[in-house]
Parts: C-alpha cells; structure tokens; sequence
C-alpha cells in the first residue's frame, strides 16, 4: 500500500517489487516520449495487474508524484544551497532559475509543483520544506529592503509557475528575461 495522508506503512518486499516495476516501467515510457502514463498500459508493460498497479498509485498524479520525488529532493538541496548564500536576492535567483529550469524539463514536475492537492504525504512535506526555505531567503531579502513584505512563499511559487507556462507558450529563450521581471515585481514599491 502506498502512503498517503498519514501513512506510513512499510511494503512487503513483493509489493515493494512491484511499486519499483511499476516506476520503472513509468519512467521508461517517460524517456521514449509517452508521457500518457496510462495505468492500465504501465501495468500491463510491467508484468501486474492493473488492481496492483491502481493499489499503488490510485491515479495518474500520484504516479506523476511518485516519479518527482527525486526531482524534488534535487530542488530542496539546491534550495539549502541558495539559502547559504551570503546576498539573499542573489540566493533566491539562483533557486528560482534551479527550478524554473527543472519544470520546463519536466513538466510533470510542474504539474506535480503547481497542484493545490497532493497524493503521498511525503510531496506535501517536501513542499513545506521547500516553503521554509523559500521564506528564508525572502525574510533574508526583506531585511536588506530587497523584497516586499507582503509576498510569501507560496506566492513565489504560484508566479514561478506563471513565468513557466509563460516560457513554454513563447518563442526563444525568454526564461532570464522574465525571471527578472518575476524578481522586479518582488521588490518594494518605489
């Protein structure tokens, strides 16, 4: 049984098996260009049953969510990283750029970012940390007058994923130009 919203149940090793077949199988139709991810396919390119498949991952976002997880464990050490940074704007930029980039990557990724809802209660806890440290560096950048004090994390996130959708739906490479319109628009009226 997969964890969800308080959860935390340790698979047998032949459930464990096939949840590891299950990804396996979802990444690989991921690297050939099929991003369906339909869960009777995966379960029947995966050698189980679909109920097996469905007892996992009840629906496509929670596999998206399973698929992420290394994706968002890459994000928050990134994110530990820009919070070490000595200039706050300069470590915020530099996160902000990390994920902007993993999202136009990987947009499942940033389906899985952008949702107000999560299946695994380990994406929400990730999420929350990457919101703790996303507080830190602007709480760090509101100190030094850089940010304005009614922005907050979640709001960060909400318009990083408006300048993704931005990025995509353009031409050329646009993602620096509109990230620093992003982090023009965080800072302190004049």
């Amino acid at each position: 049984m997969t964890p969800r919203a308080g959860q935390e149940k340790e698979l047998r090793a032949d459930a464990a098996r096939n949840r590891a077949r299950i990804l396996q199988v979802a990444r690989g139709q991921l690297t050939a260009g099929d991003n369906s991810l339909q869960l009777n396919t995966v379960a029947r390119l995966a050698g189980v049953g679909v109920g097996t498949v469905y007892r996992h991952f009840p629906n496509r976002h929670a596999l998206v969510e399973a698929l992420s997880a290394e994706r968002f464990r890459e994000l928050l050490e990134e994110a530990e990283a820009a919070a070490a940074v000595e200039d706050p704007m300069t470590g915020l930029r530099r996160l902000l750029r990390f994920t902007l980039d993993r999202m136009l990557d990987d947009p499942d990724f940033a389906t899985v970012l952008e949702s107000a809802g999560d299946a695994d209660v380990r994406t929400s806890q990730m999420k929350a940390e990457l919101d703790r440290t996303v507080m830190s560096l602007l709480d760090g950048a509101r100190l030094a007058g850089a940010v304005r004090g009614s922005v907050g994390a979640e709001d960060v996130r909400r318009l990083l994923c408006g300048v993704g959708h931005a990025v995509r739906s353009g031409s050329g490479d646009v993602r620096d130009l509109y990230l620093d319109v992003l982090l023009e628009g965080l800072r302190p009226p004049r």
